[in-house]
């Protein structure tokens, strides 16, 4: 049986792909497929374009707002990013190529390799790592070796072009000092306000060392804090092969300087861009394993992240995800990663207040055990009286599996779904493998709920077994906050739910084809 523990490799998460599915598809076909299906949403329903400000925001004279609007631009929706499959079937966005020639550009500037233990650095797990690695990274310009060990630090600020190096997961451990307060990131890039580029973490394990709080009951502090690494306002970066340990809050944030709330139709400014994540894991997280927040342009793949904590949120109600592509994200690409036993294994969603994230693409992902396997929505712009999302559009994926999902102590109230779409405009979901429990109690839910203003929305290329308790296969939701405008085309069922297809009242322009 499938588990996926914290141990789990997920570069073989393509390999499993097709031994869960027991297809071994043309990747470059099915994304050609899935493209030419996207564009007919397009035809339906163009995504907004915002060549002005959408409103002119005054400065409010509560503080907390008015700054947010005050570290807030107008929200565009960019032209989705096109992605293209390698002679060895790997999948890069076409962005990739830039990054690429920057990361030649960094290897280019670095004048100095060093080794940590040149400047007093001792990875017994007891001394005081945080001056050693502040003389080593000086202002940057340098590659700094990490041997193996535990090396403790009150916490390490990358300047620009800078290479931090490992000895590999488990072998190089970065930990927290026990007296390093709540709010600490275990590394961060030395300057958020101004921005940093071309920063590089590789082979080591980061662990937050949550036990030092002893009996804290919420682990995190407001904002982009309590990471193990978080990247603010950084362009040019990448983080490889990198275990992540028990974070308050995320345990890698692709982020903005500031979160930001200003509303729907802003997003913050000093996002980060061009960024690349691969082969990490991750664990008893606070909330996200892998989050973006306001940032374009990044590439996650070969990531497995599993089993949080929900400490950052109150008991039950810890909407903590594998991957989440969160508040004003755009362009971001992920590929053949994996999750297991969290909230969502992949949600793009934004909070009512701030806009949504944009031209989502997920090539490759298995769910094992989330309770929402994949999880589209933005919050607050649901219903009919509800204002509807100028920013939730454009989410494509191919070659998905969820595995089991089922009820969790995580979110106490929410139901197990495979996949939810919720307010969200031109989405297309290829090639969906959903295998359920038969002796599981799915207490007459549906499996695949298609909901709250959700408008085109493909479905092709189903396959369900297991789900012998939901009431059915696939629920569009009707009534005054229906979903409109979807296509349900080429499903098989093996031993399902009694339904396959339960379309409610008022429902307007469905194509169902088998």
């Amino acid at each position: 049986m499938m588990n996926f523990n914290k141990f789990h490799d997920p570069r073989e998460n393509g390999k499993l792909l097709s031994e869960i599915t027991g297809k071994h598809l043309d990747i470059a076909k099915v994304i050609t497929e899935t493209q030419q299906l996207f564009q007919q949403c397009l035809k339906k329903e163009p995504a907004p374009q915002f060549n002005k400000p959408l409103i002119t925001v005054p400065f409010s004279k509560k503080i907390k707002e008015g700054l947010f609007r005050l570290f807030a631009k107008p929200y565009s929706i960019l032209d989705p990013t096109q992605i293209y499959v390698d002679a060895e079937g790997n999948v890069y966005p076409e962005w990739k190529r830039k990054l690429d020639d920057e990361y030649e550009d960094l290897l280019a500037s670095i004048t100095e390799e060093v080794n940590i233990e040149d400047y007093g650095g001792i990875g017994d797990g007891i001394t005081d790592n945080t001056a050693a690695f502040k003389k080593a990274l000086g202002h940057g310009r340098v590659k700094v070796i990490v041997p193996e060990g535990v090396f403790i630090t009150r916490g390490i600020r990358l300047p620009s072009r800078t290479c931090l190096i490992g000895s590999g997961k488990g072998k190089t451990t970065i930990k927290l000092h026990e007296s390093a307060p709540r709010g600490t990131r275990l590394i961060t890039n030395a300057n958020h306000w101004k921005g940093n580029h071309h920063v590089y973490v590789q082979g080591m394990s980061l662990d937050w060392n949550v036990e030092r709080l002893r009996d804290v009951k919420k682990t995190s502090t407001w904002g982009n804090h309590s990471s193990c690494l978080t990247y603010a306002n950084v362009s040019y970066g990448w983080v490889k092969d990198v275990e992540a340990i028990n974070p308050g809050l995320h345990c890698f944030d692709i982020s903005s300087t500031l979160y930001n709330y200003a509303g729907d139709g802003f997003r913050a400014k000093g996002g980060s861009q061009y960024v690349w994540l691969d082969n990490l894991n991750g664990y008893g997280f606070g909330d996200d394993g892998i989050t973006t927040h306001h940032s374009d342009y990044i590439l996650i793949s070969n990531s497995h992240m599993c089993d949080p904590s929900g400490r950052a949120h109150q008991k039950g109600f810890s909407n903590s995800n594998g991957f989440e592509i969160d508040d004003g994200s755009r362009n971001v690409i992920l590929v053949n990663n994996s999750s297991a036993r969290c909230f969502g294994g992949i949600e793009s969603k934004a909070h009512q207040n701030s806009s949504a994230a944009s031209n989502v693409q997920i090539v490759g992902h298995i769910s094992v055990n989330d309770n929402r396997s994949y999880n589209f929505r933005h919050i607050g712009h649901h219903k009919s009286t509800d204002t509807e999302s100028k920013s939730a559009y454009n989410i494509t994926a191919v070659n998905l599996a969820a595995i089991r999902p089922i009820f969790t102590e995580l979110y106490k109230y929410s139901t197990p779904r495979g996949l939810v779409v919720s307010a969200y405009k031109n989405v297309v979901i290829n090639h969906f493998t959903l295998i359920g429990d038969p002796d599981y109690d799915y207490k007459g839910n549906p499996v695949i709920a298609v909901q709250f203003r959700a408008r085109n929305v493909v479905l092709n290329n189903l396959s369900f077994k297991g789900f012998k308790s939901a009431s059915t296969d696939i629920k569009i939701y009707g009534g005054t906050n229906r979903a409109d405008s979807v296509s349900i085309m080429n499903v098989l069922v093996y031993d399902s739910a009694p339904n396959l297809i339960d379309i409610g009242k008022e429902v307007k322009d469905i194509l169902v084809k088998k």
